[in-house]
This record gives C-alpha cells, structure tokens and sequence, in this order.
C-alpha cells in the first residue's frame, strides 16, 4: 500500500539522492535502515535531496524512527517493480510492535521514498467448506486475451440451473477474497450467497494476479478491472448449471463505480449491486478520505497539510492536460488512469441502465460517505427498478462497529453483517 491510498495512507517521506555507484534496490534499502539503527542521522540525511533534508531534518527523521523503540528483528526483503522505480518491502519488528517499511529506489540507485505504517494483521488460512455444505467451491479461471486469471466459484449443490453472481473488486491489487488485514469480505458474500443457492465467481484481479502488465506502462480502469469483469461474466453464463439469463455484477467500492459500465459493454448482465460505490470523482473523494484519517486526533497539524497540499498538487495535475510522470501523480498510477476516470459519471450511467439496481451503503464508512449516498438517492429517485438498503453500523468492508470509522478497524477480525448478504440474496431471488 503507498502511503496515500484510496483506502488510507501511511507515514510517507519522499525523496530522491544520487549514489556514487547504482547498487541493488535491497542493498540500498539496507544501507538507509543500518544509518537509521546506528543512530547515524547525518549519513541517512546525506541519502536526501537539498528538498527533503529541508521537509525532514536529520532530526526529526531520527526521532520518529526511535519513537518505534528498539529494533528487534528485520524480515525478508521483497523487491516489486513498480513503474519507474523498485520498492523494497520489508518488515520491521520493534519494541511498539511490527513496522511495514517500503523503500523505493530509482532506476540509477537513487532512494525515491520511505514509507512506514504498521503492519497490517495477516487473514487466517480461509476455512475449507463443510462436507456437508449446501455448496462446493470449484477452479473457475477467468480467461481473455491478456491471460486468465485464477477464480474460485461456489456452485449450490443440486441441479440447477443457478442464479450466479460476479464480484467486482474495490481499489488496488486484490485478491479474489478482498483480502484487507483479518477480514475476507468477497469469501463471506461468496458463501453466505451461495448458501442461499447462488452461484458465486471471485477471482483475482489483474493488479495483483499480473502485476508486470502494469508496471511503467499507461492503462485505464477499463484495463485494470473492466475488461476482467466482462470477460468472467461472460465465461460464468457458459458455465454448466448456470442460469445465463440471470448472471448479475455486484461491484464493491470502485468495482460498484464501474459495475454500471461493465454491464453496459457486456450485454449479458441480468442486475446490478453496488455496494459502497462512490458516485462522486475518484480524485474528489481521495483528499476526503486523507483528511478525515489525519484529523482523527483532533486536529490537522503543519505537517498533515503538508501532506494534503501535496496531494491536492498531484490531483490537480492529473486533472490537468499537460504531460506528468506517474510519480508526480495520486498512488504513483499514471495520468492515462486518472484522465479516463474523470470521464465517467457512476449516477449518469446507471440511470442509463434500464437494469434492476441494489445499493448498499454503510452509515460509519470513511471511504464512501453520506455525500454519495445522497447523491445516489437523488439520481435514481425516479428509476423504479432501484433498491437502496442503509445498514447504520456497517463500515466500508461491511462489518458491523461501534465509533467513527478508521483504518486500524481494518485489523479487527469481522465478517459480513449476514442482514446484507441475506438481502442480496433476496434481492436475486425475486428478479423476474
């Protein structure tokens, strides 16, 4: 996760400097920690651009690493490509606990970034399914022309033909479970569904299952999730003991966004579910997210607005024209993203679609707030076939809480409040 995410952020310094000699993304990475451990600032310091040690002095960059007590073990280092530079990922165990650290490292050898956060709680292995269960998983690749991706498909047991859905994941590279910390949201709906005899396909999503397809090269929304979601539609309607006519999308958080769209260019979808969808611009409801996250403690510090007017920059030149670098963008994702999105209007599209619609939406989610709720009522008010369902203690995973949102809730095991999986399901069943 980069610092500033559609889901949150880290703890994110950025800077470049320029070595002697190129060495190899993890040796750098390790030479930057080892100053940091030693207690040897002014040489971490000498790593940075004039810009950086300006915004973080030796000083302050010592401090926040001692404010983590002692170091007691380092994990394995990891090494992805990542656009233009490589990020090592390692982590961290200290005396407050683990510590995520990713350090990007420019093509020439050059330290690009530091990032920590706390590591996130890992999900348990996913129970198998119960022999007796009215329900089997199955392989279920999602093939096209730029690979398959692996899926899983929870077939009800029995004759069929079933009713059948395709989960549509949220922002970044997920798994085909949604896998966030603990909590497995796509694998609850998929079996809770399925034991209400619907078919469920979830699959890996591209950015994750072929991350290399992505890296230094232009693409769009249409690459990263839309295309996937026809192409598995489309592979679920030929699969034995599946209704074809009736192969509905349920798209979560982004996939909600662009769910109305995937119907349109598939043709073959009976129904939507949009849940937590944003009904506003991507680029709008980011700033949004990272300043609810930063004000949690009451207050957005000098240091905070350093953060927001940086991304506000960002966001304006991805909304701009003229040529920018990925890196110089929100996520580090490339201007060709950011422009094809600011094209698409969620509430003008599904009122386009003459589809049944279901939306969900959660009262304590940080992510799609209140704003999209309305605006989803007030686009689809006069659409007849449009459901809505508001469930007060749910947040962005469809868990049920207490308090605001955050994203530490994230690392709280939970499942699915079962009221929403029961009524999609019920949703399904009554369609004609």
């Amino acid at each position: 996760m980069r610092a500033l995410t559609r889901c949150g952020m880290g703890m994110m310094l950025l800077f470049t400097a320029t070595l002697a000699q190129a060495a190899p993304p993890a040796q750098t990475a390790a030479a930057l920690l080892d100053h940091l451990q030693a207690g040897e600032a002014t040489a971490a310091e000498a790593m940075f651009t004039p810009e950086m040690a300006k915004a973080v002095p030796a000083a302050q960059l010592q401090a926040l690493w001692q404010s983590f007590g002692a170091l007691q073990d380092r994990g394995a280092a990891q090494v992805t490509a990542r656009g233009e530079v490589s990020v090592v990922t390692q982590r961290l165990r200290f005396a407050v606990g683990d510590i995520d650290t990713q350090v990007a490292v420019d093509a020439g050898g050059r330290v690009a970034g530091l990032n920590f956060k706390p590591a996130t709680a890992q999900a348990p292995p996913a129970a198998p399914v119960p022999a007796d269960a009215s329900f089997q998983e199955l392989p279920f690749d999602v093939v096209s022309d730029k690979g398959a991706l692996p899926g899983t498909l929870a077939l009800p047991k029995g004759k069929g033909p079933f009713r059948a859905v395709v989960l549509v994941h949220g922002s970044g590279p997920q798994d085909r479970d949604e896998t966030i910390g603990p909590n497995r949201p796509f694998l609850d709906v998929a079996r809770g569904l399925a034991a209400h005899g619907i078919a469920v396909l979830r699959y890996e999503k591209r950015t994750k299952a072929r991350p290399q397809e992505f890296s230094g090269n232009d693409y769009t929304m249409d690459d990263e999730t839309t295309n996937d979601a026809v192409a598995a539609v489309a592979g679920l309607a030929k699969a034995t003991g599946i209704d074809a006519h009736h192969v509905y999308v349920m798209g979560h958080s982004q996939g909600g966004m662009l769910a109305p769209r995937i119907a349109q260019r598939s043709g073959k979808v009976a129904g939507l579910v949009l849940w937590s969808a944003p009904a506003r611009s991507l680029l709008t409801v980011l700033p949004e997210q990272n300043r609810y996250l930063l004000g949690l403690d009451g207050s957005i510090s000098a240091d905070d607005q350093a953060i927001l007017d940086k991304l506000d920059g960002q966001i304006a030149a991805a909304r701009g024209t003229a040529p920018v670098a990925a890196k110089d963008l929100p996520l580090g994702v490339p201007a060709s993203y950011w422009r094809a999105f600011e094209n698409i209007d969620p509430v003008a599209d599904a009122k386009a679609s003459a589809l049944p619609i279901l939306l969900l939406q959660g009262g304590r989610d940080f992510q799609v707030v209140d704003t999209d709720w309305q605006l989803w009522h007030h686009g689809l008010a006069r659409q007849r076939q449009a459901s809505f369902k508001h469930y007060p203690a749910v947040n962005h995973l469809g868990v049920a809480g207490q308090g605001p949102g955050s994203l530490q809730e994230y690392n709280t095991p939970g499942n699915v409040l079962p009221q929403l999986v029961d009524d999609v399901a019920q949703w399904i069943e009554a369609q004609r």
